[in-house]
């Protein structure tokens, strides 16, 4: 007698009750699933990008807002900073380095920083063809800028005024691609860099520009073409790495008390941004573990009644020389078939759906959050489904072991 067999005429005898429960289980599973991606995937990312930035320093707003601009690029700048209190910030005896960051423009919905060589040491980028900017208005775009706009080496464009692409264009100031980056899987990916100056001299009037270092004027650290006498100059923010421990605790509390800048540290707002995501994670997740508990509540009580109404067959079975063992054994491996199907459906479905919010939702994909990725979780999901099969078959296991072919042989 071929148990396999068996147990898929069972299942395919009542094809609607085992879709059914099949469906239901696959729903919750594929919730987890869902969270389990985002969730790992997102703290990987942020802690990725946020690799050698112990705080940012930008004007005085939201910190949280501060982390997302000018880390993730996904907000709006809370304002602009002297370029002279900036360079005096950057020679504090606590800083162990600054890189200065100047937003504001934008070419179809990818951003473009104002900053220095060392914005891209920090993600460790290499190019994949060209050369690194070194002039005003040339760039060097990420991986995926290249891919969605076709840009090549040499092609021109006009950046727009804020992160639409319905902002006043700077025609007069066209940008050119000096270089292209190799892929990092940070928000390098989705960046256009420049020089600072460019970014200012894009917004100047004509006749305006840059006081030039002399011998009687000390020069910007962040912006060495600029005279730190030049006190019209401003950036957005910068960020900054820690010299020894003492600076965590001495350093930001003097920037947000004793200046007009603001101090965030990307650790903790990132710890307070997921402190306020988790609420919503863990609602969501509750509601996936109710849905996997009444899919094995309908699995039991799909097995049991089964089970009364295949008590003549059970019969059958036994008289013809099937033993106890191997009734018990049917009903487990119906039980397991189904849980482990729905498992399988789930995780599938999960990766599908996150597949296809990546595909049309255009911030998941600056957020590098993909579906081509799976976890050793998910594997315990699949082994947590088999542990649920034999739970919800124990009872009618049991009930299989209990027949009595006499009496119900006797009772037909």
């Amino acid at each position: 007698m071929n148990l396999i067999k068996l147990v898929y005429g069972y299942l395919r005898s009542r094809p609607l009750n085992t879709l059914l429960n099949i469906l239901l289980l696959a729903l919750g599973i594929a919730m987890i699933t869902i969270l389990l991606l985002f969730n790992k995937q997102l703290k990987q990312k942020i802690s990725d990008n946020t690799k050698g930035i112990d705080l940012v320093v930008g004007a005085k707003g939201s910190p949280l807002q501060l982390i997302l601009c000018n880390i993730f690029h996904i907000d709006f700048p809370t304002g602009n900073i002297k370029l002279t209190a900036a360079d005096q910030l950057a020679k504090h005896r606590l800083v162990k380095n600054a890189i200065p960051m100047a937003l504001g423009d934008s070419y179809q919905n990818f951003r473009i920083v104002g900053t220095n060589h060392a914005y891209a040491e920090l993600y460790k980028a290499e190019l994949a063809a060209g050369a690194w900017w070194s002039a005003d208005f040339e760039v060097v775009i990420g991986s995926s800028v290249a891919e969605s706009l076709s840009l090549i080496l040499g092609s021109t464009f006009e950046s727009a005024h804020g992160l639409s692409t319905d902002g006043h264009a700077h025609e007069e100031s066209p940008f050119i691609v000096k270089g292209i980056l190799k892929r990092t899987n940070s928000v390098l990916d989705n960046l256009i860099l420049t020089n600072v100056s460019s970014i200012w001299k894009v917004h100047e009037e004509p006749g305006e520009g840059p006081r030039a270092g002399d011998s009687t004027h000390h020069t910007s650290v962040l912006v060495p073409s600029v005279s730190l006498s030049d006190s019209t100059r401003e950036i957005t923010s910068l960020l900054m790495k820690y010299r020894n421990p003492i600076a965590a605790i001495q350093l930001p509390r003097y920037i947000n008390t004793q200046t007009n800048m603001q101090a965030a540290s990307p650790s903790f707002e990132a710890a307070r941004l997921f402190s306020i995501l988790g609420v919503g994670m863990d609602a969501l997740t509750a509601f996936a573990y109710v849905l996997i508990f009444i899919s094995a509540l309908s699995i039991f009580l799909a097995l049991y009644n089964s089970l009364k109404e295949r008590k003549y067959d059970l019969a059958i079975m036994r008289s013809m020389g099937a033993s106890r063992l191997k009734l018990v054994m049917a009903t487990q491996l119906e039980g397991v078939t189904l849980t482990v199907m729905g498992s399988l459906f789930g995780i599938g479905l999960g990766h599908g759906v996150l597949y296809l919010f990546s595909v049309w939702v255009e911030e998941s994909q600056k957020a590098g959050i993909s579906a081509a990725v799976f976890y050793p979780e998910e594997g315990y999901l699949l082994a947590g489904s088999f542990v649920l099969g034999i739970l919800c078959s124990l009872i009618p296991s049991f009930q299989a072991y209990r027949t009595d072919i006499h009496k119900i042989l006797a009772g037909n």
